[in-house]
């Protein structure tokens, strides 16, 4: 099951954001994608970014909020036709192909 937490992006941040979006547009909120976890850090996708296998993330962790850009986790799931993990590199908890129970898109 994937984290409950939301976090609203503020302007001056979704401005920034919007900037190195490809397409210009990104969500006022994020979820946290990764799997239900204890720690108070939170990763929320807002785009793919042009540069092959980096994605620009809304981080969070109580009142502290800032984008990063962090490569693509390279794991895929078990078989020849595994999933690809939608996360980043050096995430902690699940693959987002581990979670069978919610349907984890990796667009925002």
């Amino acid at each position: 099951m994937r984290c409950k937490h939301r976090r609203r992006v503020s302007l001056e941040l979704a401005q920034e954001a919007q900037q190195k979006a490809p397409t210009g547009c990104v969500d006022r909120a994020a979820r946290c994608q990764l799997s239900a976890h204890e720690g108070d850090e939170h990763y929320g996708l807002l785009a793919e970014l042009d540069t092959y296998g980096t994605a620009l993330w809304l981080r969070w962790r109580g009142a502290y909020v800032d984008l990063v850009v962090l490569r693509d986790c390279p794991v895929a799931g078990p078989g020849p036709d595994g999933d690809g993990c939608c996360l980043f590199a050096g995430h902690t908890e699940q693959h987002t192909w581990e979670d069978a129970s919610e349907e984890v898109l990796c667009t925002s």
